[in-house]
Parts: C-alpha cells; sequence; structure tokens
C-alpha cells in the first residue's frame, strides 16, 4: 500500500527476523504483506547479532516519509536501547514506525506516546529486576554465601593448570582435555595467578 501526501509517494518498508535458520518468517511476512508493505526484507539472525544485513538494506531504502513496518518491537531492537536509537534515528529521518502486534503508530501523536510509555515501562522493568537481583546478591552475601557457580576444580588443579601451561610441554587444547576444561577456562585460571 502506497501513501500519498500532497502528491508525494511514500512506501511501507517491512522488516522480518527470525531467531535461527529453523525459524520460519512466513508468519512475519504475511502480516507485513498484509499491511500493505511493497518490500520486505528478512534477516535470519539473531536479535543478540549486532549486524544485520537485511536491516541495514531496510534503512538504506527508507526515505523521508516513508514507514518502516514490524511485526512486532522485539523484531527492530535487541534492546530498550537499540529501540529507542532506532526511533530517534527514524524521527530524525522523518520515518514513521509501525509496529503490527503492539498497535503502534508512530505516524501519530497517540503512537508516538504509546511508543515511548512503553519503552519506559520496559526500561522500568529492567531497573526493577535488577534492584531485586542486587538486593538478593546482598542477602546472600550476608549470610556468608557468595554467588556465581561453584568452582569447577580445587585450588591443587587449577596450580597444576596453570603450571602445565607455563612448563609449555602441552598445548592449549592438550591441557584443556586433560584437565576438562574449556579454553576460556583455561585463561580465567592464568589471569587469577
Amino acid at each position: 500500500m502506497t501513501r500519498y501526501l500532497t502528491n508525494t509517494l511514500f512506501m511501507l518498508i517491512g522488516y522480518a527476523r527470525v531467531s535461527t535458520l529453523l525459524q520460519n518468517s512466513d508468519l512475519q511476512q504475511d502480516a507485513l504483506t498484509q499491511a500493505g508493505c511493497e518490500k520486505i526484507f528478512t534477516d535470519k539472525i539473531s536479535g543478540t547479532v549486532a549486524e544485520r544485513p537485511a536491516l541495514t538494506k531496510a534503512k538504506e531504502v527508507l526515505r523521508r516519509g516513508d514507514t518502516l513496518v514490524v511485526w512486532r518491537l522485539d523484531r527492530l531492537g535487541r534492546s530498550l536501547k537499540d529501540l529507542i536509537e532506532w526511533m530517534n534515528y527514524l524521527e530524525q529521518e522523518g520515518i514513521a514506525l509501525i509496529s503490527l502486534q503492539e498497535s503502534i503508530d508512530t505516524s501519530t501523536a497517540t503512537g508516538k506516546l504509546v511508543f515511548h510509555i512503553f519503552a519506559s515501562m520496559a526500561e522500568f522493568e529492567r531497573n526493577l529486576i535488577k534492584e531485586r537481583t542486587m538486593a538478593g546478591l546482598a542477602a546472600a552475601r550476608a549470610r556468608g554465601r557468595k554467588g556465581g557457580r561453584p568452582k569447577k576444580m580445587s585450588d591443587e588443579k587449577r596450580k597444576l593448570t596453570v603450571r602445565l601451561y607455563k612448563e609449555k610441554h602441552h598445548s592449549v587444547d592438550e591441557i584443556c582435555q586433560m584437565m576438562g576444561i574449556t579454553k576460556p577456562t583455561l585463561y580465567s585460571y592464568l589471569k587469577e595467578g
């Protein structure tokens, strides 16, 4: 669906993302097509990956007056910070955002308000979780418990691992296999001394 405003042509550009190759983007693509998107860009990549080629292409195609359409906000942003950065970019460029599942349309004043309320609520929730986690850790420490995973090896085995590495008679892979640890674990032991 193409929008017209004072004889100027505006496009609805869709963006879909599925997290793994096993997932199917048909649901999102069907919804974006039904919403009137003329072009749809799809990434098959985790949301935690910063580089998303299809999203970059969509960004290159978008022009002032166009609308970026997503199935759900989490398809666009990896985090609240990422979503807000996207919103700021789109606003500066004069591009609206529509999220189909949340019924958000930032081309309207109400849509902008709803987006910012959602973003604020998500940030508030994240801060509450962080505060509860910190309070729980402090309470555990007050009772003498330490946070984190228990140590996998005794201090003696750790020292042996470090000594094997420093003697340079074995490769890193051999040491890891002998001790039953991963390379990152070995390197963390080396940092500890």
